[in-house]
């Protein structure tokens, strides 16, 4: 499994366990709904800046997200 794959995985549960729907959080990190669609579906690399926005709006840290367990 791919680093974008256990990203958009962990991204996903996260948002989910926390009941943050797709296009709330997509605003709130001020990316566009279809880009975290993908980004969630390992279908896109995201940036290291993005990865920090991302894991600042799910107070997560961004060495967890990346990690290839859940969290």
């Amino acid at each position: 499994m791919g680093l974008a794959t256990v990203f958009g995985q962990n991204v996903r549960e996260c948002r989910k366990v926390r009941g943050i729907t797709l296009e709330a959080f997509a605003h709130d990190v001020g990316l566009s709904y279809s880009y975290v669609g993908e980004l969630e579906r390992g279908r896109r690399n995201p940036t290291l800046k993005v990865v920090e926005r991302i894991a600042k709006a799910l107070e997560a840290d961004p060495l967890a997200l990346l990690s290839p367990r859940t969290i």
